[in-house]
């Protein structure tokens, strides 16, 4: 099955076109949830994601719960906030049979206070010092999430080993 980054109405396209590298670098599913605060078609998000927006599974979502009603099972659903008890490396995301679904906020404000206060037992964080900022960078974040699941699941259809003849690194 899959991985599988949702994004619940981005605003920098910067952040969008890293998360797409990190969606194409690992099989990941890319979900953008509207409205956008960019155009697809953006000088920034093109010169982010170059050569790799098109190497990427991406499903454009209306809305939240557009989004939510293509989750076939919503244990698997993950929300991504600085505000969880649990931490990211808590869930077990070792069945590589089944999708896990990684749902992160607006870079703004996060996701909507309501729907997580509904589905808190879903909420998973990456361990900050709040002292010193807000919040981690939202593509970073993405990737450490998406490759603790990989990791997990033990790589599953990624080169492990990348043998270099010119360089003669075995």
């Amino acid at each position: 099955m899959t991985n599988h980054i949702a994004l619940f109405e981005p605003l920098m396209p910067a952040n969008t076109g890293n998360i797409a590298r990190t969606c194409a670098g690992t099989n990941t599913e890319l979900h953008l949830i509207e409205p956008l605060g960019f155009s697809t078609d953006d000088k920034y998000l093109k010169r982010a994601g170059l050569d790799y927006w098109d190497k990427v599974k991406i499903t454009y979502h209306k809305n939240l719960p557009a989004f939510l009603e293509t989750i076939p099972d919503m244990s698997k659903l993950y929300l991504v906030s600085k505000f969880a008890e649990k931490t990211y490396t808590d869930p077990d995301y070792s069945n590589v049979n089944e999708d896990h679904y990684f749902l992160f906020g607006k870079e703004t404000t996060g996701l909507p206070e309501n729907f997580m206060r509904q589905n808190a037992e879903k909420c998973i964080r990456i361990p900050q010092n709040d002292d010193h900022i807000r919040a981690l960078n939202l593509s970073n974040t993405a990737a450490i999430v998406v490759y603790e699941a990989l990791r997990q699941q033990g790589f599953p259809q990624l080169d492990r080993t990348h043998l270099y003849e010119n360089d003669k690194l075995k």
